[in-house]
């Protein structure tokens, strides 16, 4: 008996495994389309419901889909009235799964074709092309799945010879409606321990085809499911930001009216399951006996029991979403209550807006919300210039050690945030990802690196101010406008820069305003630089006045450097 369970436990394991590498393997093959289709196909409802449903059905899973929903809303990607359209289609992707299970995994024995496709899989593995070694993990997720389907049917410990496993779930069978509520509770207490929602679909179908439960209590255990599978998006959303939150709220609503009115219309809800079952030429579902050992696979009885669970499972989220497309402001609107902002608090302008979530196992996808991220840096680092100027004018002392501060500040936080980028990508980097991806991901490393080197710059920059004042060094009025001109060429460096990171890998198509807008700053450099030779020669200044102020000129130099490093990053990471 213990084997049998231990059985049971590595077949559920392997059958998860299987639906991972499946998953991943997808994701590496059309990661980036995915990240596309999934940002552009969002303009009205149905579209982003259609997004939603395609999405999962390809990867198989729509807790990876809402959880990816969540990502990008808290990204920015997504607008939340967006996600709520793309979760409610989700929901109905997921019942593919019920499908390719019910239609493949009882009907035949498909596990027999599992070692050859494992065989075909490894050939794929083999190939020195990239598309082609990740549609051979494809093949082989999707053979581990139904081996481990296969090994999940035979390890379930047989109710004839151990009767009280069944007496034990008898037991919960014959409470009426509270039934149907136990039921519903375990269903969705399986997928949070599980989290997947689609492996407990697949329990679900098995402990039914074995006659140990009902229809109407498999039915429930399914309605459960889609509850349990809300709790994953609400835990990556749970150090998100409002609206990551807001999007999991919106899943969690959805998933909770459907299974109210499912449970308010429970029994005519299965009659309509039972009289589509019969249309289709299958025995009534909802009127057949369950026993165990009754259920012969593969017998008309089996196959209208299976069809029928996965026939409500599709009802039901098409039904919910048929209803609750029309209400999507509404929705909106519930969960902007729900979730609100920190009362008389503006969020922090320097935390990380877009990864705060963290890894959320969507590798292939998640590199868009590293870029995000990447360009918010950018803009806060760009805010340094400014300080920088209102530091050179400042005549004032205690004015000018409040704005020392902030460049202070500001350099540290440019170190945390490109610590945590760092940590985010590292975490990254330990996924299976195509060669693609691996070289952005390279790319974004260096471009972290030049950003924090341009908080550094700024930082110097406030040192060097704050040892002339301590020196009672004075700039003259045509050394503080010369700073300024080249502080105002910096800055456009730094808007062309952020325009390139906003564009994105592949949006680039030459670097001819990032090499001019460096040039105008070297060549700025090398005129101020030419025309202070001149002045110390005459001696219309003094020297240390005129070392400090050529250090800040080379300073903002070094920034124009630091900026087209991070343009040429961007742009040889998509010609590689």
């Amino acid at each position: 008996m213990i084997l049998q369970i231990l059985t049971l436990l590595g077949a559920l394991g392997m059958f998860l495994y299987g639906m991972n590498m499946m998953s991943a393997g997808l994701q590496k093959s059309a990661g980036a389309k995915l990240r596309s289709l999934l940002a552009a196909m969002t303009s009205n409802p149905v579209k982003g419901v259609l997004t939603g449903l395609g999405i999962t059905a390809i990867i198989q899973s729509s807790s990876a889909t809402t959880v990816m929903v969540v990502s990008f809303v808290n990204a920015g990607l997504l607008t939340l009235k967006q996600a709520i359209g793309v979760i409610m289609g989700a929901n109905i992707g997921t019942t593919v799964t019920a499908w390719i299970i019910s239609l493949l995994g009882f009907s035949m024995d498909i596990s027999t074709l599992s070692i050859p496709l494992m065989a075909v899989g490894f050939i794929c593995i083999m190939s020195k092309k990239n598309r082609t070694k990740n549609i051979g993990e494809f093949i082989i997720g999707f053979a581990l799945l139904f081996l481990g389907l296969a090994f999940m049917k035979d390890s379930v410990p047989d109710l004839e010879s151990s009767p009280e496993i069944l007496s034990f779930i008898s037991k919960w069978t014959g409470f009426g409606f509270g039934s149907v509520l136990i039921f519903l509770v375990f269903g969705t207490v399986l997928t949070l321990i599980l989290q997947s929602s689609s492996a407990t679909v697949a329990l679900t179908l098995i402990i039914m085809n074995l006659g140990w439960i009902p229809f109407d209590m498999a039915a429930a255990m399914v309605l459960g499911e889609n509850i349990g599978t809300t709790i994953t998006a609400n835990i990556a959303a749970a150090v998100g930001n409002v609206p990551a939150k807001r999007a999991a709220r919106a899943h969690t609503l959805f998933n909770l009216f459907g299974v109210c009115w499912a449970l308010i219309f429970f029994h005519p809800f299965l009659s309509l399951v039972g009289k589509v079952i019969t249309l289709l030429g299958y025995p009534d579902p909802t009127e057949m006996t369950y026993a165990a050992g009754s259920m012969v696979s593969g017998s008309p009885e089996a196959t209208a029991a299976l069809y029928g669970i996965s026939m409500l499972h599709t009802m039901f989220n098409i039904i919910t979403t048929c209803v609750l497309i029309w209400f999507i402001p509404l929705i909106e609107k519930a969960v902007t209550r729900i979730v609100k902002y920190p009362k008389n608090a503006e969020e922090d302008n320097f935390r990380l807006q877009y990864i705060d979530a963290g890894y959320l196992d969507t590798g292939e996808l998640a590199l868009e919300q590293a870029m995000k991220e990447i360009v918010h840096f950018a803009e806060i680092s760009r805010r340094e210039v400014g300080m920088i100027k209102d530091a050179v004018r400042e005549t004032n002392h205690d004015k000018f050690e409040t704005l020392r501060a902030k460049l202070v500040k500001y350099e540290e936080i440019s170190d945390k945030i490109e610590y945590e980028i760092a940590t985010f990508l590292n975490a990254l980097s330990k996924d299976e990802l195509s060669e693609d991806s691996k070289s952005k991901i390279k790319a974004m490393y260096k471009i972290i690196g030049e950003l924090e080197s341009l908080g550094d710059a700024g930082e110097a920059i406030s040192r060097i101010l704050s040892r002339k004042n301590a020196h009672a060094k004075e700039f003259s009025d045509e050394h503080v406008g010369n700073i300024l001109k080249m502080a105002d060429l910096v800055d456009r460096a730094y808007e062309v820069m952020t325009a390139n990171l906003k564009a994105g890998f592949g949006g680039i198509s030459a670097l001819s305003e990032a090499y001019d807008a460096e040039q105008n700053i070297n060549e700025m450099r090398n005129t101020l630089k030419e025309a202070e030779i001149v002045r110390i020669e005459h001696n219309d200044t003094t020297y240390q006045a005129s070392v400090y102020y050529m250090d800040i000129v080379s300073k903002l130099e070094e920034m124009g450097d630091f900026m087209i490093n991070v343009s040429e990053a961007i742009y040889r990471a998509d010609k590689k």
